[in-house]
């Protein structure tokens, strides 16, 4: 049950900083944008003190090691994959073009057009 109220109230305190926004319409852009990221922050605070916080900042931080893990490609393989993927892609279009070009003329020349 416990769970559920501040799960309820970090929805209050997220709802609370937008409505800020709108409740602040006279005032400059940067205190209402200061609204909104103060009731974010509230919201994201009483959020890690819930289970479902905990669990999504274990997770955060797994998906952060195996980001870590990565190994990407060097500019020279990253321009040979561009190249291939280039070069397919006019192929691709020339042959599409062939194909329309010689279904068009049988369509025009079945139905007498020619």
């Amino acid at each position: 049950m416990a769970e559920k109220i501040k799960l309820a109230l970090a929805a209050l305190l997220a709802a609370a900083g937008v409505a800020g926004f709108y409740w602040l319409a006279d005032s400059p852009m940067v205190l209402r944008v200061v609204s909104v990221l103060l009731g974010l922050v509230a919201a994201a605070g009483v959020m890690y003190f819930t289970e479902p916080g905990r669990q999504f900042v274990v997770f955060a931080g797994e998906a952060r090691e195996e980001a870590r893990k990565v190994v990407w490609p060097t500019r020279k393989e990253t321009m040979q994959a561009t190249g291939v993927v280039i070069a397919f892609v006019i192929v691709m279009a020339l042959f599409l073009w062939a194909v329309d070009s010689v279904l068009f003329w049988v369509v025009k020349t079945l139905m007498g057009r020619d």
